[in-house]
């Protein structure tokens, strides 16, 4: 079973070392690794980790732990160790195929940000676009569209529905082409957005309004 482990490193020499040494001693192995940003306190790695049948989550959270100044910051199971997760790979994907470029970004935006689901939505709200397993909009408000830049949103803001919330669904959201259009992205079980995620969330979806208007115009 693959599981995706948040980890917050101090910026010393040898500490990712440590970490995967800690790791592979309870029989985990390092799947991928990607830096979601460095900081003051160190960089905030993601790493899916994969446990040898009869492993035991937890113990992977006490070896971590086991490495002085390491803190886990979440831990989830993991199922998408193959899918897209790189920004180039979604932005080559775009470039290759301009006129799905929306369905492409919202396909492949829950792989890029080890996410659950993408939707594209339009003032109204409409609903335009969604991943797999997107869930239903049909009885959720959203008082924050038009939406003029990126941002992240807490599961306990009040027009996050109840049942979003008990899934502990971490959203971030960013404008695709104009206030009045956006994608919305949400992570069931965590970790949240950082705010170099939701950056990031805003360059590709800027490029792929960008790629989509200039074939409309063609």
């Amino acid at each position: 079973m693959s599981y995706l482990l948040r980890v917050v490193l101090p910026d010393r020499p040898g500490m990712l070392g440590a970490l995967a040494t800690a790791l592979g001693g309870v029989g985990a192995d390092i799947v991928s690794l990607d830096v979601v940003e460095r900081g003051p306190d160190g960089a905030v790695d993601d790493l899916v980790v994969a446990l040898p049948p009869g492993g035991l989550a937890d113990r992977l959270i006490t070896s971590a732990q086991s490495v002085p100044g390491v803190v886990v910051e979440s831990l989830r199971p993991y199922h998408g160790a193959q899918d897209l997760h790189r920004d180039l790979e979604l932005v080559e994907e775009l470039a290759a195929d301009p006129a799905s470029g929306l369905a492409s970004l919202v396909r492949d935006l829950p792989g890029v940000f080890r996410a659950g689901w993408a939707v594209l939505l339009e003032a109204g709200p409409t609903l335009v676009d969604a991943s797999p397993g997107a869930p239903g909009l049909e009885d959720v408000r959203l008082p924050w569209l038009p939406l003029e830049g990126p941002r992240g949103f807490g599961r306990r803001e009040s027009w996050v529905p109840e049942r979003w919330s008990a899934l502990g669904i971490e959203l971030a959201a960013a404008p695709v082409g104009s206030p009045h259009r956006a994608v919305l992205l949400g992570r069931p079980g965590g970790p949240g957005f950082r705010q170099s995620e939701v950056l990031r969330l805003a360059h590709l979806a800027g490029i792929a309004a960008m790629v989509a208007a200039a074939d409309a115009r063609a």
